[in-house]
């Protein structure tokens, strides 16, 4: 067992070095060519749609409550079920989206959340109690699970690395947008016209995926040499020289395979342990600082202050779509690393200005200054979450993974993503109860803590192709 263990690391070692000392070959292709091909931004879009529709089902329960538990005679109770199953079927499509996405491909498994998610629209549309409600939501949280994994996947894959970070940062961009879309046309549309709004995403989706390659490095892995060629040409031009980056592809994913197949236990082998922590330490990062109890309970922390929520909440949804769209211009010039830390520091300094907002309510001092205080707070704690912490983690896990065990890690990163979200989302109301500024206290505490595990334990993904950054990472 040692033996086979030696002779694995000493392949894997080979491989690393090989890759790490590689000069770029590839300098003059690159001066050559400064444009890139439209098809890479082609299919990203195509992709991104994916993200949008995933914010589309994440906005849809807000301007809709009213009117729902009108229409069709809900309780509370029966209301807050339909809400929050959203996660509960985000749980389980994380859990199977790593096996779709290896086995039937990258645009495959785009293909399978598409159609849960419109079953799920047109159940929800023809609902005529909270039992249809509920499937239907259940299966667009499905959609939403896989949707969260296989995009920024398959964006990292098919992206040059000069623009890796700000394409696959689009995969937030389009979340936030979706949300907010789906927001703003909710106070218009009736709750029955928004499902069919949700429908487009997904019939922009299908249709472009007839028109898009197919991730060259899935491809590969698959042994599909004459498809893998074809489809990076597609993606790089033409006329591009794709020899040295094909060639490269090629080679590590000969030398993953030699390896012995990976099953869940062995990704916590020393070999993969670092690249798993990373992924999951992020996702924990991201989730348990407080941000979807903040983003689901936006509308009451604005009252709580004393700020009208309908203006709150348009400020909220502005904020988070134009500083996301500043952190994808930012993330391959800054790096994934310093916007981590801008953004962690950013979210401790939100969370300060709401403490000291609600300690001044709780104790009835300088109560006049209290709405402005919070809102300052709530808006430099979601623009700091928008600049990097929202998508810096999700670049970095579709980054840091061999392509071996990228659907296997993948899933449980994504997993823990969204148990944390489902935790801070259910816990964020008996926090408020227990003490209001005390919750965010707690919150900034925790983004202390993630800025020192991004300090200690993340590296820099910039500037590297996923072959070179995975063979540093996992040694």
């Amino acid at each position: 067992m040692e033996m086979k263990e030696d002779v694995e690391g000493g392949k894997q070692r080979g491989v690393r070095e090989a890759l790490l000392g590689e000069n770029n070959k590839q300098l003059v292709n690159e001066t050559k060519h400064h444009d890139h091909p439209w098809m890479v931004y082609f299919t990203t879009f195509i992709a991104v749609c994916g993200s949008f529709e995933f914010g589309t089902c994440c906005g849809y329960s807000s301007p809709t409550q009213e009117a729902i538990r009108k229409d069709l005679n809900l309780s509370l109770a029966e209301y807050s079920l339909f809400g929050s199953i959203l996660t509960f079927g985000a749980m389980i499509g994380a859990i199977t989206s790593g096996p779709i996405a290896d086995f039937v491909g990258r645009k495959g498994a785009m293909r399978v959340p598409s159609a849960f998610c419109i079953a799920g629209w047109l159940v929800i549309y023809f609902s005529k109690g909270p039992v249809s409600l509920d499937i239907g939501r259940l299966a667009t949280g499905y959609g939403m699970g896989v949707f969260s994994f296989v995009v920024p996947i398959f964006i990292a894959e098919i992206s040059p690395k000069e623009l890796r970070g700000a394409l696959t940062t689009l995969n937030q961009f389009m979340v936030v947008t979706g949300a907010s879309t789906a927001f703003v046309i909710g106070t218009i549309l009736s709750w029955r016209a928004l499902t069919l709004v949700g429908l487009i995403p997904n019939a922009v989706l299908l249709l472009g995926l007839f028109f898009i390659p197919e991730s060259p490095r899935w491809l590969a892995k698959r042994g599909r040499t004459k498809d893998f060629v074809a489809a990076l040409q597609i993606l790089r031009g033409k006329d591009y020289d794709i020899s040295h980056e094909a060639e490269e592809i090629q080679d590590y994913i000969t030398t993953l395979e030699k390896l012995s197949k990976p099953k869940v236990l062995d990704l916590f082998q020393k070999r993969y342990l670092r690249s798993l922590t990373i992924g999951i330490g992020l996702m924990i990062c991201q989730q348990f600082g407080g941000i979807n109890g903040v983003v689901f309970y936006a509308s009451s922390i604005f009252d709580l202050a004393g700020f009208p929520s309908t203006a709150g909440s348009i400020y909220f949804a502005i904020c988070q779509i134009v500083i996301t769209g500043v952190g994808a211009t930012l993330i391959d010039k800054a790096g994934r690393k310093p916007l981590l830390l801008a953004s962690g520091s950013g979210m401790i300094a939100g969370c300060i200005f709401m403490a000291v907002a609600f300690y001044l309510k709780v104790h009835n001092v300088g109560v006049g200054e209290v709405p402005a205080l919070a809102v300052t707070g709530i808006l430099v704690y979601a623009g700091s979450f928008s600049i990097g912490m929202g998508a810096v983690p999700w670049v970095v896990m579709s980054e840091i993974f061999p392509v071996n065990i990228k659907g296997q890690a993948g899933s449980i990163a994504t997993l823990v993503n969204w148990f944390g979200a489902w935790l801070c989302s259910y816990t964020f109301n008996f926090l408020m109860s227990w003490s209001l500024y005390g919750t965010f206290i707690l919150y900034g505490w925790v983004n202390a803590v993630a800025i020192l595990f991004i300090v200690l334990v993340v590296p820099e993904t910039k500037g590297k192709s996923l072959e070179q950054l995975q063979a540093a990472i996992n040694v």
